[in-house]
Formats: C-alpha cells, structure tokens, sequence
C-alpha cells in the first residue's frame, strides 16, 4: 500500500457519497438516449457487419440491435459498438467524452440478471463521475492520440461495475488498476473509412466490467495506476492535470453530460445552431448564399474540415456539408446524411462555398464552450451573423425532458424499430420518473432491458 492514499482510491471515495434523487432521474434520461442511438446505430453498415457475430440463442444485450447474442462479449459488443453511429450520443465538453456507450453497456448485463434499479442507476451516475473526471485530466496531447471515450471509459465502466456489485474498497482499486492497464483507442481510425471506432466503446466497457468481475473473484491490480512512474498519466497524457482527477465539483459530473441534438460531431454543432438561427431571421425557409465563413475554436475546425464528405461518417464531421445542409433543410434528422443528400448538386456546390477559420477567442474558451461564429454573403451582396458560445443539449442550454423522449422517439423510428415496442421503452422510462419508482427494490423494467429488435 502507498503511504498515503491513491488517486484512485480518493477517486471512488469521491464516487461513494449518496446518489441523490435528481441524479437518478437524470440516469434515467441518459438511459434512454442510449437506447435511441443503439436503435438508430442498426441501420449503419457497421450494425449489419455486428449481425453476423450472432449465431445462436445466449445472452442477449440490453438494447441490442439484433436481440439475443451468443456471449456475453458480443452482446456488450452489440449494446455498445452502435450507440455513436450517428454521432448523437451524450458528451462532458471539458473531458472531450461520450459516458453513455461505454457505462451504460457495461452494467446491462448486471441490471439484466436482476440487480435492483436503484443500485444500477446509482452506478450509473458513479460510473460517469469517474470516467468524467479521469477524462477531464488526459489534456489536450492526448486527445490529439486517442479517444478519451475508449481510454477514460474502462475507468469508468470498471467503477459502475464495482458499485453496482458492492465490491470492497480494494477490490474497486482492483478493477480500475486493471481497467485502466487497459485503456486504448487511437485515433488514427478517424483517418480511415473504417469501423473500429465502434470498438472503441465496446472494448472500454467490456475491459470496466471484466476487471470488476475479475477483482470480485479476487484478482488484484495496480493501485497507482493513474499517477505510478508507468502508469497511465506517465505514458499517454504528457500534459494531463493529475489534480483535475480529484478537483472538488459542485453536485454529480452527469449534470453536466450534454444530450446531443443533432446527427454530427459535436464540434458542429455550435456552427449548426448558428446556420438555424440564421434561417429564423431571414424567415424560416431555405437560405441561399453566395459564401459562408464559419469561425471556430481550433479542434472543430481541425476535426471537421471536409469540404466534400463521400460517407456518411465524412458528412457528420464536414463543417461545410453540415452549413450547406442546414441552410438547404432546417433542422438536421439522420437520413439528411444519407448518400442520396452527399450527391445533391446543390448542396455539394454550396459546401465549396464555405470557408473555415480558426478564431483564438473561440478557441481560449475551449473546452469549457463549445462555440462557434457564422457569417453568411447573402445573393443581394448583403450579410448576416450569428455566433453561439454554448451547444444546444449544453448545461447553459439544456434539451428539455421531453426533447429527450422525441429524440429517441426519433431515432428508434429511424432504426426500424417497431412502434408497439419503441413506445413500450418510451412509456416505461416514464414510468421510473415518477416520485419514488427509481428506488423500488426490484429490477428496471423489461421494456428497458429487453431487445429492441425481434429475430
């Protein structure tokens, strides 16, 4: 034992207070927003590659796109890999993060066995304020690497694991030391036309809940795995912030997880918001331009600059495919970035008329804003502006309750799922935001755990 206490023990003493009702309801939310983009995620090229690893009857996923899987693996694989496919699965702006595909897949299998809802959604609101809080400590080297979702995430699906198994105190030290020997995901797959950003998640989560299992049945890990000589700080995070690890917060991380809106990299969409706004003014309908100019901080520009997307995946990260379909369309819906709309003329002549600058305001504010400047040559010569400092779905600017339902509403559409069964999920997420349900001691309900889509 160190002489004195481990980043990652004072971490989960940190994660240990008490959940508190309003955490609860918010886990809730996040529960059902993971079930839309897994739903939405089937449709994808990847979804059907995932189909063919289900070859007989055994334990199913949670949300699954295709329902019973043959290993636990696969099913975690299939509740985690589809849920960032469309790129509107939730995010922590200061630790450039997404909990929900890596958390919740993690603990699917234990609410799905029977554990009580209210020790798997308060383990879902410990396991987002660990992967949050390591992942606010990686900085900015590491994210130009890796994929702080795959590398911070076993963290935090290995934490959610042990709390929702009542394991000791060492044996959580266990799991994250052996969780986070662990960590991976490099972003050399954001360079390549290639699926293995879906393993990303599903890695980070299996890796969480295996290390949990394994510290349970008494395998030991590192206990300085965050700030040993060769730990994880020492060999990915060359400028991290080991003091952000436990840098005191006011109230639970999973307050400030923003919902995402929108079908594309969360770096456009400050520059969406501001192409919406723009068509408010100028009276609601299509928006011609001669030029746009989108200003922004330096990761949205460096990360979407793709001035003529050919996938989907190049769309969803294209500043200038996202400004000519915004101003062409109005509000995006995931079918805007089907092949049909990447070979529209006009809106592929639109794209070359945007141009991207990096603005050093913007960028200052990074990443605590996530903001964004566009300024539009209207036909006549004229122009117009619009900046935002804050994303919709942001903590300054948050996506109603309701909004949350419409968007999985919306995306389970999308994904093909059957309407009886969508609105079975819709109404028993409700049900569990009713005074006092969330803390019964039974389990979540079926329609939360079964899958989603039938053979």
């Amino acid at each position: 034992m160190p002489a004195t206490p481990s980043l990652t023990r004072t971490l989960l003493e940190a994660a240990a207070r008490p959940v508190d009702a309003a955490a609860r309801r918010r886990a809730v939310l996040h529960w059902l927003d993971w079930m839309g983009c897994v739903a939405a995620g089937a449709r994808a090229p990847v979804g059907q590659v995932l189909s063919g690893l289900r070859c007989e009857p055994g334990a199913g996923s949670v949300a699954s796109l295709l329902g019973p899987a043959p290993d636990a693996w696969t099913a975690t694989l299939l509740d985690a890999g589809p849920a960032n496919v469309e790129e509107m699965d939730d995010m922590h702006r200061q630790a450039i993060l997404h909990p929900g595909p890596v958390v919740l897949p993690a603990l699917a299998g234990l609410a799905r066995v029977g554990a009580p809802r209210q020790r798997v959604l308060d383990a879902l609101v410990r396991g987002y304020e660990v992967m949050i809080r390591v992942g606010r400590s990686v900085g900015p080297r590491h994210y130009a690497l890796w994929h702080n979702t795959g590398t911070a995430g076993v963290f935090g699906a290995a934490a959610a694991c042990a709390d929702a198994m009542a394991l000791s105190a060492d044996a959580a030290v266990w799991a994250l030391g052996n969780a986070g020997t662990q960590a991976a995901g490099l972003w050399q797959v954001r360079l390549e036309p290639v699926m293995s950003k879906q393993l990303h998640t599903a890695h980070a989560a299996w890796a969480g809940r295996s290390a949990a299992r394994l510290a349970a049945a008494g395998f030991t890990g590192p206990e300085l795995i965050l700030e040993g000589e060769r730990g994880f700080h020492a060999a990915m995070c060359a400028d991290g912030d080991l003091a952000a690890v436990n840098r005191p917060d006011t109230g639970w991380l999973i307050h400030q997880t923003s919902f995402k809106p929108w079908p594309a990299c969360r770096h456009t969409h400050a520059t969406i918001d501001c192409v919406l706004a723009l068509r408010q003014q100028a009276g609601g309908g299509p928006l011609a331009f001669r030029s746009a100019r989108v200003e922004g901080f330096r990761d949205a520009i460096a990360i979407c600059d793709a001035p003529v997307p050919t996938t989907r995946t190049q769309a969803k990260f294209s500043l200038q495919f996202c400004v000519a379909l915004l101003a062409a369309i109005g509000e995006p819906r995931p079918e805007h970035f089907d092949e049909g709309f990447l070979r529209r003329p006009d809106l592929l002549d639109a794209a070359s008329r945007v141009h991207l600058s990096v603005s050093e305001e913007l960028t200052r504010a990074y990443p605590d804003h996530y903001g964004a400047r566009v300024t539009l040559e209207l036909p006549d010569g004229s122009t117009i502006s619009q900046a935002v400092r804050d994303s919709l779905g942001d903590p300054e600017r948050p996506l109603p309750e309701q909004a949350v339902f419409d968007k999985a509403r919306t995306l389970m559409a999308y994904g093909g799922v059957a309407p009886a069964r969508a609105q079975a999920a819709l109404e028993a997420a409700e049900a569990l935001l009713e005074p006092d349900a969330a803390v019964r001691d039974e389990p979540l309900p079926s329609a939360l755990l079964e899958p989603l889509f039938d053979d």
